[in-house]
């Protein structure tokens, strides 16, 4: 059902650099880019990723309890996404690890504009 989230940035170049890194562990890279507004992902695949300067042309602001989860295939993946995220000046929100005792693994971290993001795959319980 979702097509893409975007999250609103004061500064698209950094935030392009930030997600141009990301990207890479999806296999995907920006599918639309204007002046504006970059998204990341595959035209007519999974649901992509943007970053945006506020239409209204007023300061982009975090959203209280937003978040947008990033889905992987295995907590390897999990960790190298989490690191890229901290290595491209993205901050700590939780480290990857298990969530519970149901399979959920995740790693938290802001993005550089301060917008909330996880990483996560799903294990075998217990694990």
């Amino acid at each position: 059902m979702i097509g893409y989230v975007t999250l609103g940035t004061n500064d698209l170049p950094r935030a392009a650099a930030f997600y141009d890194a990301i990207a890479k562990h999806f296999g995907v890279g920006r599918m639309m880019e204007f002046e504006t507004f970059i998204a990341w992902g595959d035209m007519g695949g999974a649901p992509g990723i943007a970053a945006s300067k506020p239409f209204d042309e007023q300061p982009a602001s975090v959203g209280n309890g937003t978040m947008v989860a990033l889905q992987v295939d295995g907590p390897d993946k999990v960790q190298a996404v989490y690191d890229t995220a901290i290595a491209q000046g993205g901050s700590d929100e939780g480290a990857p690890g298990p969530r519970g005792d149901d399979g959920f693994y995740a790693g938290y971290f802001r993005d550089p504009d301060g917008n909330k993001l996880n990483v996560f795959c799903m294990t075998a319980p217990g694990s």
